[in-house]
């Protein structure tokens, strides 16, 4: 899926074999768009849309409210991790002695996104101990180390499967049931779809992936979000903020955050566009700025990239293996999986190179930092200030 990281740089065209050789698991092939359409600005606000992971969790909500005897529903609403409440409409609908499903049309809004339009169908079973995830036709399997789901798990990601089993129990508590479900989630189609993702590279077999953090999929817009950086950053010289952030999702976000205690105007929404967060802040200094992220679009930072997207920037394991003098890293699958077999010296390695990136860019006056965040919200190296 194309969230949050959509292309920011505008290179030339690109053909689709080099997409499918470098966008992430999950992520949909681009459009062709010329360089006047990426900087084109919008004629309207683009529509936001719903990840597969919500998608998903609606469903099962569906699903399990018919396995437990209730009437099919029209629609139903779940709350997604940020507070949200969107109603999806049930278009599938099935169900036998021990289980039910419930399907959902993906509606992506205004993102290319390959999964648009897609049908996504939760089914529940009674079970025995817990909630459990199967991976049904369309959607794929990992077979491969370095990826937040462990090889041969459901291609299913922690924050889907996190709000399903959520959803699981606030549904067996409304209907007084226990929470022991077995969710099977099919994507009909979703192999042939896969072929148009980097899942086959990175070891995903026989489909797609269940992905998103927020729930949300927020449309791509590259003028869109670079002006809502330079905001940002007018908006934190007007209030002489001494201290600002970018940093590259919801996670580190929040824990850079937490970690400075800074006010949310402080913190600007940087995503993949580090570059042009820096080539602004260097034009419009504030007394400091702290970079984070995981170690993936980091390690890229280290490595000197500035546009963080995976349609635009690799992760050089040669150059890694070189770097850290472990040769073994050139097999590396993902920086996740490198940060698994080196441990510790490559965060560091990692918030060392992002600064030197960081400091080239800024003038001498202005302080900076880097900070590298695993997916649980831990930190796992600071360099700077």
């Amino acid at each position: 899926m194309w969230v949050r990281e959509s292309p920011r740089a505008i290179p030339p065209p690109a053909t689709d074999a080099h997409f499918r050789q470098i966008l992430p698991i999950g992520a949909a092939l681009p459009p062709a768009y010329s360089r006047a359409e990426m900087n084109r600005k919008p004629d309207r606000e683009l529509r936001r849309g719903w990840t597969t992971g919500a998608c998903a969790t609606a469903a099962t909500r569906a699903a399990l409210m018919m396995l437990w005897g209730a009437a099919r529903p029209a629609s139903v609403g779940i709350t997604l991790p940020r507070g949200e409440q969107p109603v999806f409409e049930i278009t599938h609908a099935d169900q036998g002695d021990d289980w039910a499903e419930a399907g959902i049309i993906k509606d992506a809004g205004d993102d290319p996104d390959v999964t648009h339009g897609a049908l996504i169908i939760a089914r529940v079973r009674r079970a025995a101990g817990g909630v459990t995830f199967r991976a049904g036709d369309g959607v794929g399997r990992v077979t491969m180390p370095g990826l937040p789901i462990a090889p041969g798990e459901p291609a299913i990601n922690p924050v889907p499967r996190e709000m399903m089993t959520k959803i699981v129990h606030a549904t067996a508590s409304e209907f007084g049931k226990t929470p022991d479900i077995e969710i099977t989630i099919s994507i009909p189609g979703g192999a042939e779809i896969a072929l148009k993702t980097w899942n086959p590279r990175l070891g995903v077999e026989g489909g797609l992936s269940v992905l998103g953090t927020t729930g949300i999929v927020r449309p791509f817009s590259c003028a869109a979000w670079i002006a809502s950086i330079h905001r940002g950053i007018d908006v934190a010289r007007s209030n002489d903020t001494p201290h600002v952030a970018g940093c590259t999702g919801a996670t580190s976000e929040r824990v850079v955050q937490a970690h400075y205690g800074l006010p949310d105007h402080a913190m600007l929404d940087m995503g993949d566009f580090a570059g042009g967060l820096l080539k602004y802040l260097a034009r419009h200094p504030v007394p400091r700025i702290t970079i984070g992220g995981g170690i993936g679009k980091m390690t890229k930072l280290a490595q000197g990239a500035r546009d963080l997207h995976s349609g635009r920037s690799q992760v050089d394991f040669a150059a890694l293996a070189t770097a850290l003098s472990r040769p073994d890293l050139g097999q590396a699958n993902t920086a996740l999986q490198a940060l698994e077999m080196v441990g510790p010296p490559m965060a560091r390695w990692a918030a060392q190179g992002a600064l030197e990136t960081v400091r080239a860019m800024l003038p001498d006056d202005v302080a900076a930092d880097t900070l590298v965040i695993d997916r649980a919200g831990t930190i796992l190296a600071k360099a700077g200030v």
